[in-house]
């Protein structure tokens, strides 16, 4: 379903727009004056978090931006916490998670706002998220919204694994979707704070898709509202080439799993998702690709130390990594095997 937006200006002063930055001067310059261009205007609010940075961030800000809020921290809090302090300090219905290397078009927020206002059991939404280099087609980060497969592996709307489609209105509906990308994560802040905001045990990667998991085992919904849309640099924390990328994305998604997958079945779903990722480090070593090989073991071994660490375990909750058709797909097999590259392909086949 589209939700068009309204003859009259949606009011959006129910909303904060929070930006997190360290040491993102550049990109502040960059990317702030879309968003200040196409949100102030809407009622609703743009904060600037800054981590304790050391660069220019703040003097910019001020001389620069001023009609930007900002929150300075007194150190670096790490991607998580510094989300989880800023939103608890703002007192808006809604909060919009934007990185600070997005631009923003004309009318990217109302859809959202509004979509929001009118689902109240929507707990997050995240809109279509595009190549800022190329707008064309969709950018790595969650592109047109989000899912888990059977066995855990995320895949998108628009994107799976390293196939990224180009954009051609085939996903401008909304759609119920697993998670919705923290690159531009609209949620509504009660739902947020609680369910305990993002887990700073994850560091980096994944961390808004275990956010959106505990959400809808609360009986939120999470959402992508196809008639929005940003435009994401991406990749400008850790290339995908970079073993630590690799080493992140093995030990979270395991991390993930532990938490939110239910007592009944977490034990045996794990086992087969590290075979999984033995047939995957095999891969690595038979390429001679041996850092990246090196990084799934030191993900697994750290795994296994921080599990204890999480909180929320899910119990006898519900498992929702069979509850939907798209859940329910091997995703891997249908890309590697059937060469089966883009979400419709999969979800038909």
């Amino acid at each position: 379903m589209n939700h068009k937006l309204n003859n009259h200006p949606t009011d959006c002063s129910s909303t904060a727009v929070v930006i997190l930055n360290w040491n993102g001067c550049a990109l502040l310059r960059r990317f702030l004056p879309s968003v200040i261009s196409h949100t102030i205007a809407t009622g609703a609010r743009i904060v600037v978090a800054d981590n304790g940075s050391t660069d220019d961030s703040l003097s910019l800000l001020e001389r620069d931006f001023p009609e930007v809020e900002v929150m300075a921290f007194d150190r670096n809090y790490g991607f998580a916490e510094g989300y989880n302090r800023a939103i608890a300090a703002i007192d808006t219905t809604y909060a919009v998670l934007l990185n600070s290397d997005a631009a923003t078009p004309e009318g990217w927020l109302q859809p959202l706002v509004e979509f929001m206002d009118s689902h109240s059991n929507a707990g997050a939404c995240q809109p279509k998220i595009l190549s800022a280099e190329n707008p064309s087609v969709f950018e790595y980060a969650g592109a047109a919204g989000g899912y888990l497969d059977r066995n855990g592996y995320p895949y998108c709307r628009g994107r799976v694994f390293s196939t990224i489609e180009a954009d051609r209105g085939q996903y401008d509906d909304t759609a119920e979707v697993m998670w919705a990308s923290g690159a531009a994560l609209m949620v509504r802040r009660k739902a947020y704070l609680d369910t305990g905001g993002l887990d700073k045990i994850f560091f980096a990667h994944m961390e808004e898709i275990d956010l959106c998991w505990r959400m809808r085992l609360r009986g939120w919904k999470v959402y992508a509202v196809g008639n929005s849309s940003v435009h994401h640099l991406g990749g400008g924390s850790l290339p995908a080439s970079d073993p630590k990328k690799t080493y992140l994305n093995f030990r979270n998604n395991l991390l993930m799993l532990h938490r939110n997958l239910p007592d009944r079945v977490r034990r045996k779903r794990l086992i087969v998702r590290r075979l999984l990722d033995a047939v995957a480090w095999l891969r690595y070593a038979a390429t001679m690709q041996w850092a990246d090989a090196a990084a799934i073991i030191r993900a697994h071994r750290d795994y296994r130390k921080m599990k204890a660490g999480l909180t929320d375990i899910n119990g006898s909750g519900a498992d929702l990594l069979r509850s939907t058709p798209e859940a329910k797909k091997n995703v891997l097999a249908a890309y590697y095997l059937r060469g089966k590259h883009t979400f419709r392909s999969i979800i038909q086949s």
